[in-house]
């Protein structure tokens, strides 16, 4: 079974003059990226692999949820998930490493909505409403699949686990 950790990065500042791919965290996303980690670690989800998007708040996500988990994670900048399709995102974790069990993914809207709705229509109830309610900055989807492979994750073929954002954690 694999376990995919879907985390929209997160809040962003937006600093004139400055590209959107250069964009830093703001303020309450230096507060919430550190407040999942630890809700990840804590909730034993800790992941044994990442893929971070190359875009600078996703960088700076993962390197203060990195800093909360149990231990160290290795991880993968994955520039073809900046601001992508789910296509390119299901492209991305099915050529993760296959020993990977517990795989993190951190990206952006609507890119890792699309997905989390395309891989897993089923699931909890409660997590599911939240997730088409709405899918904040630095909401964590958790997605099973019955599967050996990353390579062998559909469309479908997921169970939504879990839908956590910071505000619940609060």
């Amino acid at each position: 079974m694999k376990r995919l950790l879907l985390l929209r990065h997160a809040k962003s500042a937006w600093p004139e003059g400055v590209e959107d791919h250069e964009r830093p965290l703001g303020n309450r996303g230096r507060r919430d990226a550190p407040r999942m980690g630890a809700y990840i670690a804590a909730s034993g989800l800790q992941p044994d692999f990442a893929l971070v998007s190359s875009a600078r708040r996703t960088q700076e996500t993962w390197g203060l949820v990195e800093l909360a988990l149990a231990g160290p994670c290795p991880f993968r900048t994955v520039p073809s998930i900046y601001e992508a399709e789910p296509e390119a995102i299901l492209t991305a974790i099915r050529d993760a490493p296959e020993e990977s069990e517990r795989l993190l993914a951190i990206g952006h809207n609507p890119g890792f909505e699309s997905l989390a709705a395309l891989l897993a229509p089923d699931g909890d109830a409660d997590a599911l409403a939240r997730l088409r309610t709405k899918y904040p900055t630095a909401g964590l989807a958790v997605i099973t699949f019955d599967v050996a492979r990353w390579e062998n994750v559909a469309p479908g073929a997921g169970r939504l686990e879990s839908f956590v954002t910071p505000k619940v954690l609060k």
